[in-house]
């Protein structure tokens, strides 16, 4: 025990990942796709992304097997399996990426994707022609890279569902089903780099809660929302999550 308490991260962090935890659940519960985008800066700004992202690794195993059975019966599930091919493919390099980056970097990088896919998705932009085998394992294999290095695959693939113009309940169960086949490549490529230890353990047990509040609260949203609210929340939620997790805000938060 006294091994385990000498691993204890401060408080600060604990609470710090817990705020994020709970927005990345309710943007996951309710789109289907926002944890990494909305956790990912938000968590980071607390304790770092190479102590953020592995967290969320172990929260997704959770929130995967929860929603994977209503994702089965709606999910695109032909380009789902593609995609997710090209994507367990392309997580060992993210991963190696995730591993030896240096963190700051990796920050500004999180955030200069993250309000790329922002601006791509609210420019209106929707792809209309006929799917591609080679085009969607393009977008999974993208999606891997950024999974493994940040936990950011869902943008890819949300922005082509999107983009054919998918509803809100396609894009959720395909996103769903998605995460659910690539979290397991993403948990064990950060096993085999070495990226869970006891501190990161304690980080997602105080997650943990937190998470599981805010999945439930976004899924029960869900039932109630329109498509043009589905989309614009889902927009505003990732816009906002940049936005603070961007490095400029560290003086403010103590790092």
């Amino acid at each position: 025990m006294e091994y385990l308490l000498a691993h204890l991260p401060p408080g600060g962090a604990l609470i710090g990942i817990a705020v994020a935890a709970l927005a990345g659940g309710l943007s996951r519960g309710f789109s289907g796709f926002g944890a990494a985008l909305v956790f990912v800066p938000l968590a980071s700004a607390a304790v770092g992304p190479r102590a953020a992202i592995p967290v969320l690794a172990l929260l997704e195993t959770v929130s995967c097997l929860v929603f994977l059975p209503g994702a089965w019966a709606y999910a695109a599930r032909r380009e789902v399996a593609v995609m997710a091919t090209g994507a367990i493919l392309a997580v060992p390099l993210g991963s190696m990426i995730l591993a030896h980056s240096d963190p700051e970097a990796l920050r500004w990088g999180l955030t200069a994707l993250v309000l790329l896919a922002v601006a791509l998705l609210a420019s209106g932009w929707r792809y209309r022609g006929p799917e591609k085998v080679p085009l969607t394992l393009g977008v999974g294999a993208l999606g891997g890279v950024m999974s493994g290095a940040a936990m950011l695959g869902g943008v890819p693939p949300a922005v082509w569902w999107l983009g054919r113009s998918a509803t809100a309940r396609v894009l959720r169960a395909s996103m769903n089903l998605y995460f659910a086949l690539l979290t397991a490549a993403i948990v064990a490529a950060f096993a085999w780099r070495g990226l869970f230890g006891w501190p990161g353990l304690w980080l997602a047990l105080a997650a943990g809660p937190a998470y599981g509040a805010g999945l439930w609260v976004g899924s029960a949203l869900f039932g109630v929302a329109s498509e043009a609210t589905f989309r614009r929340t889902a927009y505003g939620l990732i816009l906002a999550a940049a936005v603070l997790g961007m490095p400029l805000w560290d003086p403010l938060t103590g790092r």
